[in-house]
């Protein structure tokens, strides 16, 4: 696998803004950036029009990212930027392309009004088949946005980043998930929000009343789980500080509201290999649709 951060690039103004995080990010990683712009070929009734033919079309293809990659160099002196336009499906070629990235960035409407993500079909179908972290980015995000806001109360990219916040499945740990997350924080120099929502028992939900010691001693419970999970992890990431959050409620609404603060949003998904096709699941969909921040969606098995 070659190390690189891999963006897809259509120019529209969320995949602008994705490419802008892809290449702070593969500046953190110390990473080539690569810029991929799909080409679809045009249809042959539409070739054969003066003002919509292909020439026209490969004209415009073509000058987009050129453009985008121009800007990236101007910005971030030094960074090997490079561009690829492979014809076929954007979301059968950028799937394939992420096989070979260190992560693959996209880019996601934002919901005016919500502030959180209108993901279309293109990055659902490759969230739910990539096999490596994909990256989603809503239009209109600044660098300044990532970061806590200066002593003046003015967002700043010169302050220190925003923390970064983990949804954690306490049942089933995934390592290259938790991982992820860890090494995010490090590059980002920032704390790590690790967050779990657990419910109460369903019994509870035909009649019975709801005992607050027992809600109490079930809250403690699931807060030393989570502590347990993460005692190795904080022994091999001792520079990052760990905050725990476990709360009961669902996962999704938690880690939407934690993402208000967030620079990045981490969440898995279960690579599911089955003849009814790949899913993204259901948490992952809600952080995908709701968050205010840049959500990674990290394959695991």
């Amino acid at each position: 696998m070659s190390r690189t951060v891999t963006v897809g690039l259509d120019g529209s103004p969320e995949s602008r803004a994705a490419a802008e995080w892809a290449a702070r990010e593969a500046n953190l990683r110390g990473l080539p950036l690569k810029i991929v712009n799909v080409w679809e070929p045009v249809p042959d009734p539409m070739a054969q029009a003066p003002l919509l033919g292909a020439e026209t079309q490969q004209h415009w293809t073509e000058r987009i990212p050129r453009e985008a990659a121009h800007g990236i160099r101007l910005r971030h002196p030094g960074m090997d930027v490079t561009v690829e336009q492979p014809p076929g499906r954007p979301g059968e070629v950028l799937s394939e392309v992420a096989k070979e990235s260190e992560l693959l960035v996209l880019g996601s409407r934002g919901l005016s009004g919500l502030g959180g993500f209108m993901v279309g079909s293109v990055g659902l179908a490759v969230v739910a088949h990539a096999e490596r972290p994909v990256v989603l980015v809503r239009a209109g995000e600044q660098a300044a946005d990532e970061h806590m806001p200066d002593p003046a109360g003015i967002p700043s990219a010169a302050a220190p980043y925003r923390p970064v916040v983990l949804g954690l499945d306490i049942e089933s740990p995934d390592d290259s998930v938790i991982e992820f997350a860890f090494e995010a924080a490090v590059l980002r120099a920032t704390s790590l929000h690790v967050v779990h929502g657990w419910n109460v028992p369903p019994y509870f939900a035909y009649g019975m009343s709801v005992d607050p010691e027992f809600n109490a001693h079930l809250d403690k419970q699931d807060a030393a789980s989570l502590a347990e999970v993460l005692r190795p992890w904080r022994q091999k990431f001792p520079a990052v500080e760990v905050v725990e959050v476990s709360r009961s409620g669902k996962p999704a609404n938690h880690l939407v509201d934690a993402s208000h603060e967030a620079s990045l949003v981490v969440v898995g998904r279960r690579i599911r290999r089955s003849p009814i096709g790949a899913r993204i699941g259901p948490i992952a969909h809600a952080v995908l649709h709701h968050a205010t921040a840049p959500v990674a969606v990290v394959p695991h098995d």
